[in-house]
């Protein structure tokens, strides 16, 4: 579904990103796992189009959309839920996820009933200030804002992070469905070692802005962690 090739990201003089080559299964679960600062946001956000600057090749279902502006790749099926979740505090619920809704490409702007399923307290709370939810709540309103693009993949960076437990495992499973049962294409930054080993079909190690070690989860080992991801 995705493939970028020998793909270059910078920021002003910065060179992140160097000549990343991935590719992501349709229907699979891909989890980009490495240190703080070695360039897995500058990845998302480079497929996003949202970097100063890309060179190399990144395919979207066989179409080069790098030169493709940020809203064209989103209208194409691309959905991302950034760190940070960036929601927009003074919306309601209701119109954070309706943001999402203008990626639709079949003019749809609604509230999908995915969402009510997944996460019944933003269908109970479509009136309340997202700036009024808590950090878990927000990031589950990030998710369903992705999901209301009706998108074929979707980005999430580390959407576990900085959120309470129970609302962890929620998020957990809800990844879990998206992919396993809708058959949702999901590439996944995250920390949590445990959840990209339960979740993903494949992993890719970055350090230093480069891809070291790719395989498929279950070659995710101790010793893989330890050497790449141990502080």
């Amino acid at each position: 579904m995705l493939a970028t090739g020998d793909l270059n990201s910078y920021y002003g003089r910065s060179h992140i990103l160097q000549g990343i080559t991935l590719r992501v299964e349709k229907g699979e679960v891909t989890s980009i796992i490495g240190r703080n600062g070695t360039g897995k946001t500058t990845f998302l956000r480079s497929i996003m189009g949202l970097t100063d600057r890309t060179s190399g090749s990144i395919l979207f279902e066989e179409r080069e959309i790098s030169a493709s502006e940020p809203h064209e790749r989103a209208r194409s099926g691309i959905a991302y839920v950034p760190q940070g979740r960036e929601i927009i505090p003074d919306f309601s619920v209701r119109e954070n996820i309706l943001m999402g809704a203008f990626a639709r490409r079949d003019g749809k702007r609604e509230v999908p009933a995915l969402v009510a399923e997944l996460f019944p307290y933003l269908v109970e709370n479509l009136e309340r200030a997202g700036g009024l939810l808590s950090g878990g709540q927000q990031q589950q309103l990030a998710i369903a804002r992705a999901l209301a693009a009706d998108p074929k993949l979707i980005l999430l960076d580390e959407p576990n992070e900085g959120i309470q437990p129970s609302i962890v495992e929620v998020i957990e499973q809800v990844i879990f469905r998206l992919n396993r049962e809708l058959g949702l294409t999901v590439l996944l930054v995250e920390q949590n070692v445990r959840f990209v080993r339960e979740v993903s079909h494949r992993f890719a190690v970055m350090e230093k802005g480069k891809l070291v070690v790719q395989g498929e989860s279950g070659e995710l080992s101790d010793e893989i962690v330890h050497k790449h991801l141990a502080v």
